[in-house]
């Protein structure tokens, strides 16, 4: 697997040009603070400075870490071990942010490949989706331990988003194409929506209204009202959208298209793309197949983004082992950096290791 990791390195500066023009936004020209990256093949995890590429810190995780989540106030990050083909993990790792430290492990006992996640905002809370048990998870990440279960009945339930109340939570699963839907203060499963073949990707509106998943086999968008789930609206994309994102004010959506290699562009109010933004990192001669979608020719294969603020945005290239730097208000590719080798899950956090 390290085979590639040199070859992409050499391939790309690890400087990045900024544009230097002014935003009439708040802070939104800046980039402070720290990206958090996951590194698959690596099992460890990367923090980036976000306003230059440079690697500030990498520390050990798990088996195959698959995602990144970090804690309202940017102190704490968690990554999901998710384990391998042969070997299913089953813990989370912690991360104190500003001392640069691994904090704790996480047991979760029963509960395998634990995946996507999500902050409860206000609490040392986090939902942890675990697709070998078939669960919605509540990790209390003071104490160390899984506080309640939420049975999705679905297999490979793989990601997670709720209401900005955290009154409501909605699991995709890959295999069905189902979300399951739970009240979380009754801790009731409501019922399963049929979004689409392959649905994986999923986020909620800033404003707590609709869910948009994404279908990665039917190259479509699933727009769901949070409240009566019902089925609001179907959009094409293409080609395998497998993760998505808002900016912070709602206005638009992002879906990182892992086989056409770009990243898609929507505008929630109208529900149509704006625009189609190529990666551009370097991609590796040759087929490495032991790596994920290593079948997926030509493409730097984008996975995870994560959103800032509503002028910045990073997805990570799992193929090129690098993260892109995407200027929203231009539409454009603004740079790349080395980040780790088969990067997946990314965070941000406004504080920066020591």
């Amino acid at each position: 697997m390290k085979r590639f990791l040199m070859p992409v390195l050499m391939l790309f500066s690890l400087a990045i040009v900024f544009s230097c023009g002014q935003d009439s936004r708040s802070n939104e020209g800046e980039k402070s603070g720290t990206l958090i990256v996951a590194s698959k093949s690596g099992d460890d995890v990367y923090f980036i400075d976000r306003a230059n590429g440079e690697i500030l810190l990498v520390l050990p995780t798990g088996l195959e870490p698959h995602e990144v989540e970090v804690s309202g106030d940017g102190r704490l990050a968690v990554v999901t071990n998710y384990g391998d083909r042969e070997s299913p993990g089953n813990t989370l790792s912690v991360y104190d942010v500003e001392e640069g430290s691994v904090l704790k492990t996480i047991d979760l006992g029963e509960h395998t490949r634990p995946h996507g996640m999500i902050w409860v905002d206000g609490t040392d809370k986090l939902l942890v989706t675990a697709e070998g048990s078939r669960h919605l998870l509540m990790v209390d990440v003071a104490r160390g331990e899984v506080t309640e279960t939420f049975y999705t009945e679905e297999d490979v339930s793989h990601m997670v988003a709720a209401t900005p109340c955290f009154t409501r939570a909605f699991v995709p699963s890959i295999r069905t194409g189902n979300v399951a839907v739970f009240d979380l203060e009754n801790n009731e499963l409501l019922g399963h929506v049929y979004s689409g073949e392959g649905a994986e990707g999923i986020a909620m509106h800033p404003g707590g209204q609709e869910v948009w998943v994404t279908n990665r086999a039917d190259n479509t968008i699933t727009v769901i009202d949070a409240w009566s789930l019902e089925k609001l609206a179907s959009i094409p994309c293409e080609d395998f959208p497998i993760r998505a994102k808002f900016t912070p004010d709602g206005s638009l959506f992002l879906v990182s298209n892992a086989r056409s290699g770009d990243i898609a562009v929507f505008d929630w109010e109208n529900r149509e793309q704006v625009a189609s933004i190529e990666l551009t990192p370097p991609v590796p001669e040759g087929v490495d197949e032991t790596r994920y979608f290593s079948e997926f020719e030509g493409t730097s294969i984008p996975i995870g983004l994560v959103v800032p603020d509503n002028r910045w945005a990073y997805v990570a290239n799992t193929r090129s082992d690098a993260v892109s730097v995407i200027d929203l208000e231009n539409m454009r590719i603004e740079g790349h950096f080395a980040a780790g080798e088969e990067p997946d899950g990314i965070h941000f956090s406004p504080l920066r290791p020591k």
